[in-house]
């Protein structure tokens, strides 16, 4: 059987079998959504769960924003007990914050740290610019550094005796006993980086997360990137203030344009020596990954290939720099970054993730690179199931003592995440949770105990403390859903949709609770398409509840995943290659909304489409190669990839010398013309991701072919058009777009 239909059969047998109610039923209750709840801070305090995050010294950290304002502080959790203590007295840290700061400066309520050393005794923070340290035993609140520039990326040592940080792109270290700063680079400028990251490794190598130097285990030493981006084309964005409006400058590589120049280097603390990387004789586009071997006399650099085909992983030798070649990954389409590098305490194995056989799996080699024994197998995959989907760290930890290695993954279905576990020889394979849903996963390092956010399509998130044979101490957190009853949430049946070869797409559909099968209804059918980025999930997700003021008005709402979607497989995902946001998810989309137009109680001439910046693409490919919609919301979309940053465009479509062909019949800006229905353009116009020349470009080809469009601009709004103002605008304006054209 070949591999696609099998996993749309396994798709299909999951699907049957989860069928959800609502979680109310009609009613009594006179209190109803509304975008400005949704976006209020009312519905964002009901939706939170307490943040975590696990202490070398043993036990975590604990930040509750459920807990009342003036009572909200860092506290410790016991992890055998779960049991909770405070920290630090929050009446007292805020008084210390306030002397300090003053009244502008100072928060209302005692923010989370954003960094906490191991052991728990201080947190630091960043106001106005400068790093203030709190001791929380004391409530003390210092000041650290008071600079004209700001600092960022700031983080402990392991020994918690030093802060690292960077300011005007050099790193600093200043020793918490001498109370002194020094510089452990000094040539940074605007565009050579040393310790963070350019746009383009923020955004897609590292997952919006800045800071690009990781500490070795005993604070001897940091291996930080260095980047020299001169010669990366230039991006500007006019805002439109003050009177004579300020121009904002950004570094972004296009397709084909030129790339920062990226290189790793090792900053001995004691003398403030560098040594630079050599990965061997291998030329290399991108430096993707940078880890410190348990010896701390090592450094892993994974590299990449400009076309991003081929992967080397290289152990450097702290002392000259030098790297040896451990092995490498290639890929037909591209090589996905391997987040799930895992060095044994025994000095002798690692383990590594693959997709070599189409499916993500672990391997265990040993130090010298050879292939020692393949642990997990089957057609399923490795899968994260929390943060963006481009990174993908599954394994969750590794229990040496006891023989285990534990990780996330969809051997029971493509839908689901669950916490597996398995012997390093692939022996002993297990899942440990039961519940159906999504499982994300905080594990302390020994996998003795973990953190599980879980939630289903019908069950609201909750966070439990859980032992590593998957027994619960405590629920933390779990009670939202029923603050929410009062607005009658229905909540998605799973279902699969047959696309013309036979094969099961995901998809999901929402319907009133005063649903009447003899009635027929509008829909409106929400995409975001991009390769292994599933939309539909057994999880509950924070958009039910504008889902469910959509079917307040009397819709029906649908979300489906083309078959590059699923993250079933690397096999489906490079289905893209060359011919990224074309034929094959466009067939998928098509075949999935005519199917639904079968259906009795869907009203077949009133359908419409819509999606954020990769469903803002499909949306436009949708309504301009098929007349399938009635109308469709395109927000913050790419319409070329030639407009689009070199790691992500690339990495399926090349570039112009290896794939023109691609990209021209793919541009969306040449199906312009062929607009079918009412399309409703979203943007802001400070997006550094997806920049509005997107926007820009293909409204200019709708004028051109005389086709009508609807246009809104958020000025100086970013890619998330994330302020409170702006999404509740937004939110209104969709709204009353669907009213108006569905």
């Amino acid at each position: 059987m070949p591999r696609n239909r099998a996993i749309g059969i396994a798709l299909s047998v999951y699907l049957l079998c989860v069928q959800y109610p609502a979680l109310g039923q009609v009613p009594d209750s006179g209190k109803t959504l509304s975008v400005e709840w949704i976006y209020g801070p009312e519905a964002a305090d009901v939706l939170s769960l307490p943040s975590v995050r696990w202490l070398s010294s043993g036990g975590a950290l604990v930040y509750d924003r459920g807990r009342p304002a003036r009572e909200r502080a860092p506290e410790i959790l016991n992890q055998a007990s779960g049991r909770r203590t405070q920290l630090v007295d929050p009446g007292r840290a805020l008084a210390a914050m306030r002397s300090l700061l003053g009244d502008s400066l100072a928060p209302e309520t005692l923010p989370n740290p954003l960094e906490i050393d191991g052991s728990g005794r201080n947190g630091l923070y960043l106001f106005g610019g400068d790093i203030y340290l709190l001791r929380f035993q004391t409530a003390d609140f210092v000041r650290i550094t008071e600079t004209r520039e700001a600092e960022t990326c700031l983080s402990f040592s392991p020994d918690g005796g030093k802060i690292a940080y960077v300011r005007q792109n050099n790193l600093y270290l200043y020793d918490l006993l001498s109370r002194r700063e020094r510089p452990l680079t000094r040539d940074g400028t605007d565009s050579l980086l040393n310790g963070t990251l350019s746009w383009v490794y923020w955004e897609e190598v590292f997952g919006r997360k800045d800071g690009a130097y990781w500490w070795s285990d005993d604070g001897s030493a940091i291996a930080f990137l260095q980047t020299d981006e001169s010669g990366v084309s230039v991006q500007y964005y006019v805002d439109f203030k003050p009177w004579t409006p300020r121009v904002i400058r950004q570094r972004y590589p296009k397709i084909g344009q030129k790339n920062p120049v990226v290189r790793a280097g090792i900053i001995e603390v004691a003398s403030g020596e560098i040594r630079w990387v050599v990965p061997g004789t291998h030329p290399y586009e991108y430096c993707v990954r940078v880890k410190w071997l348990p010896d701390g006399r090592r450094l892993a650099v994974q590299t990449m290939n400009r076309q991003q085909t081929e992967l080397n992983l290289f152990f450097a030798d702290r002392m000259t720099g030098r790297g040896s070649l451990i092995l490498t990954e290639k890929d037909s389409g591209w090589v996905n970054i391997v987040d799930d590098l895992h060095f044994m305490k025994d000095g002798q194995h690692f383990l590594w993730a693959s997709e070599r056989d189409g499916y993500k799996h672990l391997y265990r080699y040993t130090l010298e690179g050879k292939l020692v024994n393949r642990v997990t197998h089957g057609p399923w995959s490795l899968r994260s199931s929390g943060g963006v989907f481009w990174l993908d760290q599954s394994v969750t930890a590794v229990d040496e003592e006891n023989g285990w290695i534990y990780f996330t993954a969809t051997e029971k279905s493509p839908l689901e995440r669950h916490l597996y576990r398995v012997r390093p020889d692939g022996t002993g394979f297990m899942r440990v949770s039961q519940e159906p849903g999504v499982h994300t996963i905080t594990s302390n390092t020994a996998g003795t105990y973990y953190f599980d956010k879980y939630s289903s399509a019908s069950v609201m998130p909750s966070l439990r403390l859980c032992r590593g044979d998957g027994s619960v101490i405590t629920t933390m957190a779990g009670d939202t859903q029923a603050r929410l009853t009062e607005f009658h949430l229905q909540t998605p049946s799973l279902l699969s949709i047959p696309a013309r070869d036979g094969f099961l797409l995901p998809a999901q559909i929402l319907k009133p609770a005063d649903f009447d099968p003899t009635r027929t209804y509008p829909l409106i059918l929400y995409v975001y398409g991009g390769p292994s980025a599933p939309q539909v999930l057994n999880q509950w997700e924070r958009d039910i509840l504008w889902d469910n003021l959509l079917l307040a008005q009397g819709f029906l709402v649908a979300r489906v995943d083309p078959r590059t979607a699923t993250a079933a497989s690397k096999t489906l995902e490079n289905l893209v290659t060359r011919r990224f946001m074309a034929e094959t998810e466009l067939h998928d989309l098509v075949d999935a909304v005519r199917w639904l137009k079968t259906q009795p109680f869907v009203d077949s001439t009133r359908v419409g489409i819509w999606g954020w910046s990769g469903g803002g693409s499909y949306t436009l490919l949708a309504m301009t190669r098929s007349k399938e919609f009635k109308a469709g919301i395109a927000v913050a979309g790419v319409t070329d990839f030639r407009f689009y940053d070199t790691k992500f465009g690339e990495s399926a479509m090349k570039t112009e010398t290896d794939n023109l062909q691609g990209l021209e019949e793919t541009s969306l800006l040449r199906y312009a013309k062929d607009l079918n229905g009412r399309l409703l353009i979203v943007h802001g116009t400070y997006d550094d991701n997806v920049h509005i020349q997107n926007t820009w470009a293909f409204i200019d080809e709708l004028i051109r072919a005389n086709k009508q469009f609807e246009l809104m601009l958020y000025p100086m709004r970013m890619h998330g058009i994330a302020d409170r103002p702006a999404r509740i605008h937004l939110y209104t304006t969709m709204l009353e777009f669907w009213k108006r054209n569905l």
